[in-house]
């Protein structure tokens, strides 16, 4: 019974490492492309980089979610000092990164970037 647990978790860590790499490597893509783009054709608002990061930031968290479970998975089985480390670290950065991205979605929720700002014209006679 042992060996198919084993078996099964080997099995297991595998895939969901390659899923977690799949995952950043994606968001890694598209946040790529996204920059390149900016580059190329700037927003006037500036929307679609900030948008992009939001994005990327939600790719990155989700990668590091399944790494989560591939280190839980791994200290379960024979946990060693080195195991029980970088669990706690892939935690640690994951709760960081959490708290901030959480923070940054509020802070662009406050700020509606699709309007633009008023204009002010100094040269202009006034209209009084």
């Amino acid at each position: 019974m042992r060996d198919w647990i084993s078996l099964f978790a080997d099995s297991a860590v595998v895939a969901i490492d390659a899923m977690a790499v799949l995952i950043i490597a994606v968001g890694t893509i598209e946040m790529f492309v996204t920059c390149v783009r900016s580059v190329f054709n700037p927003s006037r608002t500036g929307r679609d980089l900030r948008d992009g990061y939001l994005r990327y930031a939600r790719w990155l968290m989700a990668g590091l979610t399944f790494q989560l479970a591939n280190d839980i998975i791994i200290s379960a089985r024979a946990p060693t000092w080195d195991d029980i480390g970088r669990l706690a670290a892939i935690a640690f950065i994951r709760t960081f990164l959490n708290f901030f991205l959480e923070r940054d979605i509020v802070e662009a929720g406050k700020f509606p970037i699709d309007e633009e700002p008023p204009r002010v014209d100094r040269g202009a006679p006034s209209a009084s």
